[in-house]
C-alpha cells in the first residue's frame, strides 16, 4: 500500500510539473495575489512550490504538497553560528544542536549540481527534447547535406512522438484493458492534452512523402520550451549555466506565449499549404483531411484553443472584407465551412 501510494504521488507530482501554467489564466491571478519578498519570488524552487499548491487547489486535491523548507533562506548564516554555539552552550543545548545537525544533514549533503541528476521522468524528457532540438536544427540548417537533412527531419518527428507517448504513459498510464470500451475511456482522458495533439501532429508528417521544413517550427518550439524549463530548474547554480544559458532560458520562459502563437501560425499555415499541395503530384487527400481534423481539435482543446482562436480571428478580420468586396459568391461556401468547423 505504501509503495503504491508513493508511486501515485510521484505520478501526481510529475503531472503537476508538466502542467501548462502559463496557458491557465487562473495561475496568473493566483501568483499575483501571493505576497513574498522579491528575492524569493525569483527562485525556481519557490515558484515550483506555489505551482504545486495551485495544482492541488484547482486541479488535483489529492496531491500532497510538502511545506517549503525554511533552511534555504537561512543556510548562509548557519555555518558561522555553529562553531560558536558548540563552545558556549550548555550540555542540554548541545544535544539539541546535534539533533538539528543530524536532521539537517541529509538535506545539506545532497548535491545540487548536474551530479544530482537521476534518470527520472523529467530527466528522460529533457534528454529526448534536447535530442529533438538538435536534430531539428540540423534538418533546417541549409548547409547540411540533403541525405543527412532528410534523416534529421524524420528523426525530429520520431523523437517528438517518443517524448509524447512517454509523457502520456507517465501521466495517464495505459488503458485498463485492450478492448474498445477501455480504449475509448482512455482516449477521452488524453485527447485534449498537448502531448496527444503533438503525437498526432508528428505522426502525420513522419509518414508523409512530402517534406515540409516549415512543419518543424512547432516541434522546435515545444522542445525548446521543455529544455529551457528543465535547465533553469536543475542547473540554476551551475557556473556554466549562469554564463551561457541563463539569459536564453529566461527569455524562453518569459516568451512562452510568443512561442505558442508562433507554433499556432505555423500549424494553420501548414493546413493551407496541404490544400495547395492537392494541385501537385505530391497530393495526399487523406493526410489533408486528417490534418484539418487535427486543426479542428486544436481549435477546441483548452491547451491550444486560445492561441488558435486568436490566429483564426486575425485571418477572419483580414479575409472577410476582401471576400465581401471582391468575391461575394464565396460567402456561401465559407459559411458552410464555418458551420462544419464549429460543430
Amino acid at each position: 500500500m505504501g509503495e503504491s501510494q508513493e508511486e501515485q504521488q510521484r505520478a501526481k507530482k510529475a503531472a503537476a510539473a508538466a502542467y501548462e501554467y502559463e496557458s491557465d489564466p487562473r495561475w496568473a491571478d493566483y501568483w499575483s495575489n501571493i505576497l513574498i519578498p522579491p528575492h524569493l519570488a525569483s527562485r525556481s524552487d519557490v515558484v515550483d512550490h506555489y505551482k504545486r499548491k495551485f495544482y492541488q487547489r484547482n486541479i488535483d486535491p489529492e496531491l500532497v504538497v510538502e511545506p517549503m523548507p525554511s533552511s534555504g533562506s537561512s543556510q548562509s548564516s548557519r555555518p558561522s553560528a555553529t562553531p560558536s554555539s558548540t563552545t558556549t552552550t550548555q550540555p542540554r543545548q548541545r544535544s539539541s544542536s546535534t539533533s538539528t545537525t543530524r536532521t539537517s544533514g541529509p538535506s545539506t549533503t545532497q548535491p545540487t549540481g548536474p551530479s544530482s541528476l537521476r534518470w527520472d521522468q523529467p530527466t528522460i524528457q529533457f534528454a529526448l527534447n534536447a535530442w529533438v532540438f538538435i536534430v531539428a536544427v540540423l534538418a533546417i540548417f541549409p548547409l547540411i547535406p540533403r541525405n543527412l537533412s532528410t534523416r534529421a527531419y524524420r528523426l525530429s518527428f520520431m523523437g517528438t512522438i517518443i517524448s509524447s507517448v512517454y509523457s502520456l504513459y507517465t501521466l495517464y498510464g495505459k488503458p485498463r484493458a485492450w478492448n474498445l470500451q477501455a480504449l475509448q475511456v482512455w482516449l477521452q482522458s488524453v485527447i485534449a492534452t498537448k502531448d496527444f495533439i503533438y503525437f498526432l501532429y508528428c505522426l502525420m508528417f513522419v509518414s508523409s512523402n512530402m517534406q515540409v521544413k516549415f512543419a518543424l517550427i512547432p516541434v522546435l518550439c515545444r522542445s525548446l520550451e521543455h529544455v529551457a524549463k528543465f535547465l533553469r530548474s536543475n542547473f540554476s547554480r551551475s557556473s556554466l549555466y549562469r554564463k551561457y544559458l541563463e539569459e536564453p532560458c529566461l527569455w524562453v520562459e518569459s516568451n512562452t506565449t510568443t512561442l505558442n502563437i508562433l507554433a499556432s501560425h505555423a500549424q494553420i499555415a501548414l493546413g493551407f499549404l496541404l490544400i495547395l499541395s492537392l494541385l501537385s503530384w505530391q497530393r495526399n487527400i487523406i493526410q489533408t483531411f486528417m490534418y484539418w481534423q487535427l486543426l479542428k481539435l486544436m481549435y477546441q482543446a483548452p491547451v491550444t484553443a486560445g492561441y488558435h482562436q486568436s490566429v483564426w480571428s486575425k485571418i477572419g478580420r483580414t479575409v472577410n472584407p476582401l471576400v465581401n468586396r471582391y468575391a461575394p459568391f464565396l460567402n456561401t461556401p465559407i459559411s458552410a465551412a464555418q458551420r462544419w468547423w464549429l460543430r
